[in-house]
């Protein structure tokens, strides 16, 4: 495994992979990592790749700046949880590298961009767009790995790679959860020991709400989400909506035909955990 910080040996590198007739899996990551990384990286190694994981906490997908200075950061265990996955280079740019001039694209990935997530981060998703996009450039990869958790991103993206005609196989892998069913997340490591006990409430209420399903309404299961987040003491739900899978669109009644999942954002005292779960 090789620790790369500049764009030019990374592609050398590539490049002599390419030559050798190996395929190229990219992990992009911001590091923290945990098992639902690892997951992604254990995917790759089946698919034979070559494979590249990023480490970058990518400045311009936090609209609060707040955030992006609280982002865990631990390049050091990163590096040791990477050993023995078949990893072969772990890219590690600094913030000039990636834009040693300010990037000031736009993308149109509307309406993909302007729910959820992109209702409550303004900007997020064209910060996500810029690094992804200059990853993809960087690495030319064949396959991209990224995991479910972040659902709306993962559809973002494949919309990227489907407007610029990139040659490129978006894998979506499934959420690794705790085994107290908390969605393993790098933000769970700011939680405090009284947060992270009560964090599995999420999930347990998603769960909830798919049970019910036969029973009651999108717009019921939304009010009892709503009511059964924000009677806890230390939670604020930011958003639950129940959207076609790919059009992210909110689905009004169980007859319609698209494959339906429930997204949700919840803010545990200051710390802000996304999830999400299929009702078909």
């Amino acid at each position: 495994m090789k620790q790369i910080n500049h764009i030019p040996p990374l592609q050398k590198a590539v490049s002599n992979a390419r030559e050798e007739g190996k395929t190229i899996g990219l992990v992009p990551t911001m590091g923290a990592l945990h098992q639902g990384h690892i997951s992604l990286i254990k995917t790759a190694e089946k698919n034979g790749d070559f494979i590249v994981v990023s480490i970058f906490v990518n400045p311009t997908q936090f609209n609060n700046p707040d955030d992006l200075a609280r982002y865990p950061r631990n390049l050091a265990s990163d590096l040791r949880m990477l050993v023995g996955h078949g990893v072969e280079i772990v890219f590690v740019p600094t913030v000039e590298e990636m834009y040693p001039e300010q990037d000031t694209r736009n993308f149109d990935l509307s309406p993909l961009d302007q729910v959820m997530e992109g209702k409550f981060r303004p900007g997020h998703f064209n910060g996500v767009a810029q690094i992804v996009s200059k990853l993809f450039e960087a690495v030319q990869p064949d396959r991209a790995y990224f995991g479910q958790k972040d659902f709306q991103q993962l559809a973002v993206i494949r919309k990227l790679v489907a407007q610029d005609n990139l040659d490129i196989e978006i894998i979506g892998c499934p959420i690794i959860r705790e085994p107290d069913g908390l969605a393993m997340s790098s933000r769970n490591q700011l939680l405090t020991p009284g947060q992270r006990a009560a964090a599995p409430h999420i999930h347990a209420v998603l769960q909830k709400a798919r049970s019910l399903k036969n029973s009651k309404s999108p717009r019921a299961l939304q009010t009892m989400v709503k009511e059964a987040i924000n009677n806890h003491p230390l939670m604020q739900l930011e958003y639950f909506e129940i959207v076609d899978d790919q059009t992210l669109k909110p689905i009004s009644s169980w007859d319609n035909p698209a494959n339906k999942v429930g997204c949700i954002a919840v803010h545990l005292s200051e710390v802000r955990l996304i999830d999400n779960i299929y009702f078909d």
